[in-house]
This record gives C-alpha cells, sequence and structure tokens, in this order.
C-alpha cells in the first residue's frame, strides 16, 4: 500500500464520519442511550463509550417523554439501531419535589401559568390542562422503580419495534458503579444473612 493509498482511506473514513447521517451510516454500536441530563453522571465513561458509539439523549430523569419517543424512532427507523439503554441514577434531583411543588415554584418565578402557554415553542397547539401540568414534569419517588418503569415503557411504545432490545441501569453517584435495578448488593447480603 502507498502512502497516497493511506491517505485516501483516511480522507474516506473521515469523510464517512461527516457524512454518515447523509449516508445513513448508524453509531458503530447500533445504540441508543437515555440517561439523565446529571453533570454527574459520566455515561460515555460509565458504559465504556467512544466518539461514535452511540446516539445519547439526556434530559431531566432520564425519562421516556415523547421527545425520547421521537429521538429513539428516528435513530431505529432512519439509522438502524437496533439497542437502547437507559440509565437512571441515584441522588437524581427528579427524586425530591413532586410536579405540584416544580409547578408553583416556576410559575411563581416567570408569572406564568403552564397551562396557558405552548410547551413545545413549534407546536404552539401542545398545551396541557392545569391538573395534568404537574405530571408532565414526570418526578419519580424511586430511581430503581422508575427505570424499569422507563423501560417497559419504550417496550410497549408502537413506534419501537419489539426485536429492539431494551435495558436499564442505576449508576450509583455514591460509588460511582454502575448496578441493575433492584439489585443493591448490600441489601442481597443483609438478606442472605437473615434466612
Amino acid at each position: 500500500m502507498t502512502y497516497a493509498d493511506t491517505l485516501n482511506s483516511s480522507l474516506q473514513e473521515w469523510e464517512n464520519w461527516v457524512l454518515r447521517r447523509h449516508k445513513k451510516i448508524p453509531n458503530n454500536k447500533g445504540l441508543f442511550v437515555l440517561t439523565c441530563m446529571d453533570e454527574r453522571l459520566p455515561i460515555e465513561q460509565v458504559l465504556g463509550l467512544q466518539p461514535g458509539d452511540a446516539h445519547i439523549f439526556r434530559n431531566a430523569g432520564g425519562l421516556v417523554t415523547d421527545d425520547v419517543i421521537r429521538s429513539a424512532a428516528l435513530t431505529i427507523h432512519g439509522f438502524g439501531t437496533r439497542e437502547i439503554i437507559i440509565v437512571t441514577h441515584t441522588e437524581c434531583g427528579m427524586l425530591g419535589a413532586t410536579g405540584e411543588q416544580i409547578t408553583e415554584k416556576i410559575e411563581q418565578a416567570t408569572g406564568v401559568k403552564l397551562s396557558e402557554i405552548a410547551l413545545d415553542p413549534g407546536l404552539p397547539e401542545f398545551r396541557l390542562p392545569a391538573e395534568a401540568v404537574p405530571r408532565w414534569w414526570k418526578t419519580i419517588t424511586d430511581v430503581d422503580e422508575a427505570t424499569l418503569e422507563q423501560v417497559e415503557a419504550l417496550r410497549r411504545h408502537p413506534l419501537i419495534p419489539k426485536d429492539v432490545v431494551i435495558s436499564g441501569y442505576v449508576f450509583e453517584i455514591e460509588t460511582g458503579k454502575l448496578r441493575r435495578p433492584g439489585h443493591i448488593l448490600a441489601n442481597m447480603v443483609s438478606k442472605a444473612f437473615s434466612r
């Protein structure tokens, strides 16, 4: 192989990287990751991902929303994604308050009634009745239960094919470790000794 061949190969790889959406080249692992926006969760490091390995979607809580469904459907049907991983975490900000408390705080801070405005600037008709606004925030009380609920929400959605593999995990901020929902090792050890 000549040096020019090596250069041409490198240029082709770079062109494929730059134009991968236009060329319908999937991400390296055929993976969509849903996780929390919390800066304490280094998702690429936690999952051992490199640039180009996955489409990563972050939102408050790592919860399934209409935009998660929209993004997941696009990556699955447009780019060949075949696996979804959801990673929530302990000490999440979505664990502390209720939807009513968040609504009240934001309405007081902005002077705006959330039920009277378009919640999506691209869809001015997207408005919620006052009683639905607190649920829109999607606060949670149990991170393990919420993780399992997010997995099931995606599995049941008609835009997500049944053959897409969907898994959920919890990242422990305290330990820096990933675990399956409900598999807290300290609890498992104490249960083993209580038999």
